[in-house]
C-alpha cells in the first residue's frame, strides 16, 4: 500500500488548538501515515502582518507538533522565501517521499471554495486529493468540476481563528485553551501580538 501523507500548510500566525484538531481528524479520517505541517513564507493570497516573522511562525509551530508522533514540520515554504504555490510545494514533496506517495491536502472549506482562482489548480489535482474541513459558520462550495477529488470532513466545536487570537493578545486577554500551552509561553516570552 502506498504511504499516504497529509499536508496543512498556512499562515499558522499563531497555530492553534484548531489545527491540530483538524490535523488529527484528518490523519484518522483518511487512514494518513503522517501529517506535515508547512508554515509559508508569503502567503500569495493574504497578509501576514506586520507583528510577526516567519521564523516566529515556524518556531511555534514545531512547538506545537512535537508532542505528536504523526505530526512533523516541514521549511520548504520558509526556505524558498517569496511567495509560494502549492503546486510547487506538492511537487517537492512528492519527490521527497517518491512517486509512490499519495498526497492529501488539508485545507478548510472556505479555501476550498476558492480552488478555481488557484495558480495550476488542474495540475495541482492531479498530483493530490484535497480534504476539505467543514469549520462552524462557513458553508461548503465546493465547486462542482472538483468534487471528485475531495474528501470532506466535518469538524465541531472548533470556532477557533489566529485573527481572534491576535485580536485577544493585542487587547491583553487570555489565550488559555486556544493554543498549546508551549505557543503560548512562547507568544509571551516574546512579546508577540502586543
Amino acid at each position: 500500500m502506498a504511504t499516504r501523507i497529509g499536508i496543512l500548510g498556512g499562515t499558522f500566525n499563531p497555530i492553534h488548538n484548531g489545527h491540530l484538531l483538524i490535523a488529527e481528524t484528518a490523519r484518522q479520517f483518511c487512514c494518513l501515515e503522517k501529517v506535515v505541517f508547512i508554515p509559508c513564507f508569503i502567503p500569495p493570497h493574504k497578509e501576514t502582518g506586520d507583528k510577526d516573522s516567519p521564523e516566529s511562525r515556524y518556531a511555534m509551530t514545531t512547538l506545537a507538533v512535537a508532542e505528536y508522533p504523526d505530526f512533523m514540520i516541514s521549511p520548504i515554504e520558509i526556505e524558498r522565501k517569496g511567495k509560494s504555490y502549492s503546486r510547487d510545494t506538492i511537487q517537492e514533496i512528492k519527490i521527497k517521499y517518491g512517486s509512490g506517495t499519495s498526497i492529501y491536502f488539508i485545507a478548510g472549506t472556505d479555501t476550498i471554495a476558492e480552488l478555481n482562482i488557484w495558480k495550476d489548480i488542474d495540475e495541482l489535482l492531479s498530483l493530490c486529493r484535497f480534504i476539505a474541513v467543514s469549520r462552524p459558520g462557513y458553508s461548503l462550495n465546493i465547486p462542482e468540476k472538483y468534487e471528485e477529488k475531495i474528501d470532506i470532513i466535518n469538524i465541531t466545536g472548533m470556532d477557533i481563528s489566529s485573527s481572534e487570537i491576535r485580536k485577544r493578545l493585542s487587547n491583553h486577554e487570555s489565550i488559555c485553551g486556544l493554543v498549546p500551552e508551549c505557543v503560548e509561553k512562547y507568544i509571551y516570552e516574546y512579546g508577540l501580538y502586543q
